[in-house]
């Protein structure tokens, strides 16, 4: 596609900033959701600084050549809940946070040793465009259940209960902004199409939050304003926690711990490949050969690692950034670098994340639509050129898209495989298995 800003451009340091909060907004509900999720005194605003600094380990790993940003990884769910579960106390579980992401890590690491000794081509036989194509609009098709279910405010938090029709419209006003921003805008107004229709959509969320506080009517409170009376300066560290748990290990909750991340490491990686097969039909460069897989693998097992120490959470690339890449045109890599700082910074800054926290779920649930949408089309491109009147081509496709589409997750114990490796593991195994049909 078209870019305005390649990987190598800088744009102005003022662009920039505006570029990188776009980028931060963009994986912001994401990144913090995870620790939400999992609870145990999680800090919110340490997986954000984790994020941060992944990110960062990420891109020295690649030479600064893949424009992504890491964030919380919700395939470790299970294994981070394992890691509580197991543990003879909470400084424990913590200290089981940082080994399994240690562990993960170690198999990203071991993976990277392999591609670089036997090179990628073993990659294109067993994923070309017919495999990987479908996968990846399944990743976009996969989160279409959240981003529909944010909008209308029946997942997510939204103050005391508001009223669906209400955070319908805070959605959809949020996407229209976007959308025509992005269609219709000229130049940094084109550029920034997501902050400008989350602007609209805080406001619009504010006005019917104040309208529901001045009469009592909690259908229209949608902004929980509340969270502002307990802003904190400086995030919850992991491994502050953890270093008081070092001495509660044993051989057994250890075992546990592997057994639990490393399974889904294996899983995550399949997702990283598509991940940046994705990202390098946007961006017109194969990242698998430049700067190559080994290298962003690396950069995504040890940057996972190294967010982990602080904010406990596994990272991993983010299809809310690749998103955000495709709809502003903008590759620049020195955008995800200051997303990066901006992500450190605003963690020790209380009241910016508090306020990046009161945006309602409803208002990203219409941002998300457009970029989980953008993800969806960006891998039906990918086989635009695949002759799908061959009935091989066919089967490869139908299988990839009602797997995933279906929700065909299986979990083995603590070890769960998501729909998008299912996916592809069949569509991998269906592709092979056809393709011995010999040309008549």
């Amino acid at each position: 596609m078209d870019l305005t800003y390649n990987i190598k451009d800088k744009p102005k340091f003022g662009q920039t900033v505006l570029f990188a909060l776009q980028q931060l907004l963009a994986i912001m509900a994401a990144t913090i959701a995870v620790p939400a999720i999992i609870g145990n005194g999680m800090s919110q605003t340490a997986a954000l600084f984790g994020a941060g600094v992944g990110t960062l380990v990420y891109l020295l790993f690649t030479r600064f050549k893949s424009p992504v940003f890491l964030g919380s990884s919700f395939a470790f769910l299970g294994s981070m809940a394992t890691a509580f579960a197991g543990a003879v106390s909470m400084e424990a579980g913590y200290m089981g946070l940082i080994l399994g992401a240690l562990f993960a890590g170690l198999v990203y690491v071991v993976i990277a040793i392999v591609v670089k000794a036997v090179g990628t081509k073993w990659i294109d036989v067993i994923m070309p465009a017919v495999v990987i194509g479908p996968t990846v609009a399944i990743i976009g098709l996969s989160l279409a259940g959240n981003a529909v279910g944010d909008l209308l405010g029946t997942s997510g938090a939204v103050a005391n209960g508001a009223s669906t029709y209400v955070c319908l419209i805070c959605g959809l006003v949020t996407l229209a902004v976007t959308m025509l921003c992005s269609v219709f805008g000229k130049k940094m107004l084109k550029m920034i199409p997501f902050i400008i229709g989350i602007l609209a959509g805080y406001v619009v969320a504010t006005v019917f939050t104040l309208i529901g506080n001045a009469t009592g009517n909690p259908a229209f409170q949608i902004i929980n304003f509340s969270l502002f009376n307990s802003i904190t300066w400086v995030p919850d560290f992991t491994f502050i926690t953890a270093a008081k748990g070092i001495n509660q290990l044993d051989g057994s909750y250890i075992a546990t711990i592997a057994v639990a991340y490393v399974p889904v490491a294996f899983v995550v990686f399949a997702e990283h490949i598509a991940d940046h097969k994705n990202l390098s039909s946007i961006i017109g460069i194969d990242l698998l050969k430049e700067p190559g897989l080994h290298h962003t693998l690396l950069g995504d097992g040890v940057g996972s690692f190294a967010g982990a120490i602080f904010g406990g959470c596994p990272n991993t690339t983010y299809g809310e950034s690749i998103g955000c890449v495709a709809i502003s045109g903008n590759a620049s890599v020195i955008t995800i670098l200051y997303t990066a700082i901006l992500a450190i910074i605003i963690s020790f800054f209380g009241p910016f994340a508090t306020f990046l926290a009161t945006i309602p779920s409803c208002v990203m649930g219409g941002v998300c639509i457009a970029l989980y949408g953008f993800i969806a089309v960006s891998g039906l491109k990918m086989i635009q050129k695949v002759d799908l009147n061959e009935n091989k081509n066919l089967f490869v496709v139908s299988v990839i898209l009602i797997a995933g589409v279906g929700g065909m997750a299986v979990s083995f114990g603590s070890v769960t495989v998501t729909e998008v490796a299912c996916a592809l593991i069949l569509g991998i195994l269906t592709n092979v298995m056809l393709s011995k049909k010999k040309k008549t």
